[in-house]
């Protein structure tokens, strides 16, 4: 028999976060058993009078914990908590973990979560052809031998020269291959911060990013982001009161907000972390992908003092699941990063560094860049005439240039998290601003990412959204005109 159960619909935490920690509480604490069934997703909120998707986005945090299982036609039934016999208690020795693994937008029929390419852009038969030139080069043993922890040399080679004709690369430079972005951030963050030194990152942020150095132990100071970046005013203050190891920023494109530093801004940051004497690291994984506007020079190239760190990637650029990202940085910084990788994992695989150099070198890279701009700028241009036509009165949104995302803030007191419950029972799912925040959680703010939808799946989704949002606006309204409390279910 379930304990009860209490849920705050006024609290700061979603109700579906309250339910998971709840029932977590009673697995780890052995209150419910294992081999338990608990109650079906429709029976729970029935008793809890709240929505099934709440219970079934908590079942689905414990089911990604191991915690529960479940089963077709049978049910979920607890999988974790303490151990017959006196074995090791996982749970207890690992702790919380304080990250969100759920899967978001899994099953929406339009979802506007993940910032990747629609798969009929992906370069399939391009890639297929450069993998049989590679494989039927005469190298494929070597590369299926163990490498170099820096990367597959002829790429690092190209690289490096794309970087040296762009002026993002200096002498002293060199580049490190990774498992995407993502690792070379997390092995920036073991070789550059020590734990509890300062870290600045903008908010909102990339969890991703920020999740790294909260990993790693670092303080992590969110900066607010505006129109066009970082607040450089905000950033100086900080800078002015206490020591801070690295400043992590995307100038292009930002991540969620669509943002862009405009050259002036760029020249302000650098001028602010060389006084600092802070690093800064240059995410600029969609600084490829503009859509309009002139191109402006990367950090790195602006950079005179060897502050700068760029990370880049193959990722938004050709094909996100071959994980092939990279680091320009001056030698000492690369070398202790080969350090760090050789013992995470030995070097990224070479066979998929050979495929991608022959993709980018045999001009089969640029030819899809270029298809991928003109779908980039249909799509840019739909999310922006759909917000304009079907979001609430007094939303706002920001107009990106290019990349992938942009961030939209509802009106007050809309709750971006709560609504986004009815969104995805009506098939639509998005990315809530508390996923983003680090010390600034926007309540109306959401992520919407265009660049895996259609045009007429863009105006699709976003006329649900818009109906569900504009409705719960009209009633927040008038209540607030018939002087009731607001509330929201």
């Amino acid at each position: 028999m379930l304990p009860p159960l209490h849920l705050d619909p006024q609290a700061g935490e979603p109700l579906y976060r309250q339910l998971y920690r709840q029932l977590r509480e009673l697995i780890v604490a052995g209150v419910l058993q294992r081999g338990e069934r608990i109650p079906p997703t429709r029976e729970l909120a029935g008793l809890l009078g709240v929505n099934r998707a709440t219970v079934a986005a908590a079942y689905e945090l414990l089911e990604q914990e191991g915690l529960i299982r479940g089963h077709v036609g049978r049910g979920s039934f607890v999988a974790g908590g303490p151990p017959a016999g006196g074995g090791l208690d996982w749970e207890k020795r690992l702790g919380p973990s304080g990250m969100e693994t759920r899967s978001w937008g899994a099953g929406a029929r339009i979802s506007f979560v993940s910032a990747r390419p629609e798969d009929a852009l992906l370069p399939v038969e391009e890639f297929r052809q450069s993998c049989a030139e590679v494989l039927d080069s005469g190298e494929a043993a070597r590369l299926l031998q163990l490498g170099s922890p820096y990367g597959y040399g002829p790429l690092r080679e190209w690289l490096l020269g794309q970087a040296r004709a762009e002026g993002a690369a200096k002498a002293g430079d060199d580049v490190v291959v990774t498992s995407g972005c993502q690792q070379a951030l997390d092995l920036l963050e073991r070789v550059m911060v020590r734990p509890g030194e300062a870290v600045v990152v903008e908010d909102p942020v990339y969890p991703g990013l920020r999740d790294v150095f909260v990993r790693g132990g670092a303080r992590v100071i969110g900066i607010p982001v505006g129109r066009g970046g970082i607040d450089l005013a905000a950033l100086a203050r900080t800078l002015e009161r206490e020591p801070v190891a690295a400043v992590a920023v995307t100038p292009n494109f930002q991540n969620p907000t669509g943002e862009t530093m405009d050259l002036e801004s760029r020249r302000e940051l650098l001028r602010l972390a060389l006084r600092a004497g802070a690093a800064v690291i240059e995410n600029d994984i969609y600084g490829a992908l503009r859509y309009s506007g002139e191109d402006l020079p990367p950090l790195k190239r602006l950079d005179e003092a060897g502050l700068v760190i760029l990370v880049r990637s193959f990722s938004k650029l050709a094909m996100p699941g071959l994980r092939v990202g990279w680091v320009v940085a001056p030698r000492a910084v690369a070398r202790r990063l080969a350090e760090c990788k050789q013992t995470a994992d030995l070097h990224s695989d070479h066979l998929s560094q050979a495929v991608l150099l022959r993709f980018a070198a045999s001009g089969r890279l640029e030819a899809h860049r270029r298809r991928l701009l003109e779908a980039g700028r249909v799509r840019l241009a739909s999310v922006l005439e759909a917000c304009a036509k079907h979001l609430p009165p007094g939303s706002q949104h920001t107009r990106p240039e290019g990349g992938a995302n942009l961030w939209v803030r509802l009106p007050e007191p809309l709750d971006a998290e709560r609504l986004l419950v009815r969104a995805e029972e009506a098939g639509v799912s998005y990315l809530p601003g508390r996923l983003f925040a680090v010390q600034r959680p926007e309540t109306g703010g959401l992520r919407l990412t265009f660049a895996g939808l259609a045009p007429e799946r863009i105006e699709e989704g976003m006329e649900i959204l818009g109906r569900i949002f504009r409705a719960e606006w009209r009633k927040q309204r008038a209540s607030l005109e018939a002087g009731l409390a607001p509330a929201i279910v």
